[in-house]
């Protein structure tokens, strides 16, 4: 269960998420202590902040800053500007907790990327991580495979070797979600169900434009559409050696929202 509520945070009042840990619901005491440890010494602006936790007999209690409950529709560059925020999260845990360390973090997924009351995504529940190291030949885990099948990587689902490429894979199907404005675990009303398997299918029949949000037709244009799909199909990529790193992702996502912001301000500035 997780709860909304406020405490006091430097001397100011701030809203804040509690987290209850439940142990009949298959997460227990591993988990919380995961999360802690991998979450303590971390300060990067896309990664969930640890403001406090609980460990008082069976009372096991995490509190993170409050993400923003807003339901609205976003705009192109909103998502393309989460888009980014997460990935450079998600690359900090790939890439930059510790010297030959890295987390992988194995439940990306979008309800795991969380938005503060600016808008600024970070990377949550670190619960499932693994540290690994990295550099020295070590990078794969072995573990039971966990996480959202919906979201998860085919080879980890049927070998449970995990490595930062699984993590890639995820974040794939997020940016499929983002541009297609549907939720790869929900059935729409029409019985369309988004997966990976069927975006690589219409990305190779190039039929995505099919799929693609409507509510972005008046501010989509077709080259951003292209380049953005081309990032997310490389990370859904069946081979873990042809994906993208996650600094990659990371920096061609970030070129493609410099571009669309100069494209924005061209167009405003001729009107």
């Amino acid at each position: 269960m997780v709860y909304k509520g406020q405490l006091s945070v430097d001397g100011k009042p701030t809203t804040v998420a509690v987290k209850r840990l439940n142990e009949q619901y298959g997460q227990g005491l591993k988990e919380f202590l995961t999360e802690i440890q991998l979450l303590t010494g971390q300060n990067h602006p896309n990664l969930i902040a640890l403001i406090g936790y609980c460990d008082e007999g069976k009372e096991k209690i995490i509190v993170y800053e409050q993400r923003d409950n807003t339901v609205r529709v976003l705009s192109w560059l909103e998502r393309l500007r989460i888009c980014v925020d997460a990935a450079r999260g998600l690359n900090h845990l790939h890439n930059h907790v510790g010297k030959h360390q890295s987390v992988i973090h194995r439940d990306i997924k979008s309800s795991n990327i969380l938005l503060d009351r600016n808008w600024i995504a970070k990377i949550s529940d670190l619960g499932l991580s693994k540290l690994s190291l990295s550099g020295l030949n070590r990078s794969s885990v072995i573990s039971n495979a966990c996480g959202t099948r919906a979201y998860c990587e085919p080879e980890y689902m049927s070998t449970g070797v995990v490595r930062k490429e699984s993590d890639v894979y995820s974040f794939g199907m997020v940016l499929f979600e983002v541009i297609c404005g549907r939720m790869c675990v929900v059935i729409d009303a029409d019985g369309f169900l988004l997966s990976a398997s069927l975006v690589k299918d219409y990305y190779k029949k190039k039929k995505l434009n099919k799929i693609v949000d409507p509510a972005l037709s008046d501010q989509l244009r077709f080259e951003s559409m292209n380049i953005f799909l081309s990032i997310a199909y490389q990370c859904l990529h069946d081979d873990r050696e042809l994906r993208p790193p996650m600094k990659v992702v990371m920096e061609e996502l970030d070129d493609l929202l410099e571009l669309e912001v100069c494209v924005w301000f061209s167009f405003f500035w001729f009107c």
